[in-house]
């Protein structure tokens, strides 16, 4: 089992920028895949960004350019930093880890870009 914990959310205005972090515990070392999803409400849960083990990123292309995931293995650790925050940027963001077992969730957190 994978237990993952989020922090870092709030609000802020138009452009601002927030970071992400995601702690990982339990049965880290299988962890191949970490990323964020977000879901905003009426809408299904989406892909925001991943990275492997190795390093490789994906990205939504709505957060393209403006957002950047890391990983840290020594820390356990998955960082998603948000910069030129959007409006339709406002939703709930998951922390995301997948092994060979399956797929894990943290809570969740509110991220709200309003002026």
């Amino acid at each position: 089992q994978v237990k993952l914990v989020e922090s870092g959310g709030g609000s802020v205005q138009p452009g601002g920028s927030l970071r992400l972090s995601c702690a990982a515990s339990g049965s880290i070392f299988s962890i191949r895949q970490m990323g964020w999803y977000r879901q905003a409400p009426g809408n299904e849960r989406e892909l925001v960004a991943s990275i492997t083990k190795s390093g490789n990123t994906v990205y939504a292309d709505s957060v393209k350019g403006r957002f950047t995931i890391s990983r840290d293995n020594a820390k356990n650790t998955v960082l998603l930093q948000m910069n030129s925050l959007k409006p339709e940027d406002t939703a709930v963001y998951y922390c995301n880890a997948a092994d060979p077992m399956g797929r894990y969730w943290g809570q969740g957190t509110q991220v709200t870009v309003s002026s």
